[in-house]
């Protein structure tokens, strides 16, 4: 895979933007769910929406879910709902947003639960 993976933990990695056409690499990495913590349209109209990624893993045979987030501040319950999300999701999982940043800020902050 050519993206910018980054391992926090054996069941955790995070990533930058991810485009449709990655995800059956993504699966092909062993990975087996993806979170998408990006709003629609954060980038502007050419980043994918999560509907077209959510076609995409699916397409790869990946969970997918979306969980929007804005950049400089996670409420309480979006970590909670990302840890959730870490509980219930088949591992390993490959989160992603803008750039990795946002993703490991809620792993970080979920584990402080």
């Amino acid at each position: 895979m050519s993206l910018s993976v980054q391992a926090l933990t054996d069941a955790l990695s995070v990533a930058p933007q991810l485009q449709p056409e990655h995800l059956a690499a993504v699966a092909a990495a062993g990975y087996r769910s993806v979170i998408n913590n990006r709003p629609d349209f954060e980038g502007g109209p050419d980043q994918p929406t999560s509907a077209t990624m959510a076609a995409a893993a699916a397409a790869a045979g990946l969970e997918y879910r979306h969980l929007p987030v804005s950049g400089g501040y996670q409420s309480p319950e979006e970590i909670e709902a990302f840890a959730q999300l870490l509980a219930e999701l088949p591992a390993p999982v490959l989160a992603f947003c803008r750039s990795g940043a946002r993703s490991t800020k809620l792993f970080v902050a979920a584990q402080q639960l």
